[in-house]
């Protein structure tokens, strides 16, 4: 369901951008240490008392979609790792005015899991596989996974989560050979390939081996004969390019080379209540402090409103690459 006309309660921010698009974190734990995300010592994590429990985020999560806030999209670190995570999925799903409701996750956890997401109302997901080699999923994640997402695509088919989209991030010299296989794996399987450009978020992200994806665009428009896809997507920053047909899609996420800012129309809940109006600045604002010290529904909502003024016009990523010391996991992906 695309997003419409704006609501009169809509969040417009001081550049005159809808927010409508929630990035939810329910933990900053990873059972994984990608190369580009977190560093292999990494132990900083937030205590488990400082995260937002599931009435608080259900009732924060209800105040934004009570603004125009239509989708919402559960992440980590690696959300499978957060307790009863369907639970809470079932009652996001019932809040007035939240029409979408998605999942990102490294799909180590998800076969034992999607059956479940699905009956709670888990629309679709987005699974993160960088390679189809062993050797180099073990070496950019720290271990072999290769099976267990492959288990988790089938359960997610077979629970009825759809569309399926595989996210990679393409590093130069390490896995941007793979990016033809991977498209034709995609096509075969049905699956939605997302291709990602790094961003210099904490040393690891500084140190990738970042690959612009324009020429790979170009290649791949011309080996598999894609035109420009003008059907809306999930309302992410994606931009999608489709075979001949229709039955084949490629994203491209383009934060580096060809940044989207001037339609972001999202922003990044952490799981201790931070929210990050913009993942490549500083600007932030507390709501845990709101929650817990018994603020109204409509100081909750001038909060948001207040939050959302704090939204700049775009990153800096290109001219300040190492401002953003905080690692991708710290913020929610």
């Amino acid at each position: 369901m695309p997003d419409t006309a704006a609501p009169a309660s809509a969040l417009i921010d001081r550049f005159g951008r809808r927010v409508s698009y929630l990035r939810v974190s329910v933990t900053d734990r990873c059972d994984l240490r990608c190369a580009y995300c977190l560093p292999k010592d990494f132990h900083d994590y937030r205590e488990p008392a400082d995260w937002l429990d599931f009435d608080e985020l259900t009732r924060l999560i209800g105040a934004f979609a009570q603004l125009g806030v239509g989708r919402v999209r559960l992440t980590g670190g690696e959300p499978l790792l957060r307790r009863d995570l369907p639970m809470l999925a079932r009652r996001l799903k019932a809040l007035p005015g939240l029409h979408d409701l998605s999942l990102s996750t490294n799909g180590t956890q998800l076969e034992r899991h999607a059956e479940a997401l699905a009956r709670a109302g888990i629309d679709r997901v987005n699974i993160s596989l960088d390679s189809l080699d062993r050797a180099c999923i073990a070496e950019l994640t720290g271990r072999d996974t290769l099976g267990a997402v492959m288990a988790g695509l089938r359960a997610a088919r077979a629970a009825g989560l759809a569309p399926i989209k595989l996210n990679m991030v393409a590093l130069r010299g390490v896995n941007d050979h793979e990016i033809e296989p991977m498209a034709e794996f995609c096509f075969e399987h049905g699956f939605i390939l997302r291709l990602i450009e790094t961003m210099p978020m904490g040393r690891t992200g500084r140190d990738a081996r970042h690959l612009d994806l324009g020429p790979v665009r170009e290649r791949l428009v011309t080996r598999f004969g894609l035109v420009p896809e003008a059907q809306e997507l999930g309302g992410g920053p994606a931009r999608y390019w489709r075979s001949a047909d229709g039955r084949a899609r490629i994203g491209f996420i383009t934060p580096i080379s060809q940044h989207f800012c001037a339609s972001c129309n999202r922003v990044r809940l952490a799981v201790d209540g931070t929210l990050y109006p913009c993942l490549g600045e500083e600007e932030r604002f507390e709501f845990r402090p709101l929650l817990r010290g018994g603020a109204s529904d409509a100081e909750l909502a001038d909060a948001i409103r207040l939050a959302i003024e704090r939204k700049p016009e775009r990153h800096h990523f290109r001219e300040a690459p190492e401002r953003i010391v905080r690692f991708m996991s710290q913020t929610g992906g």
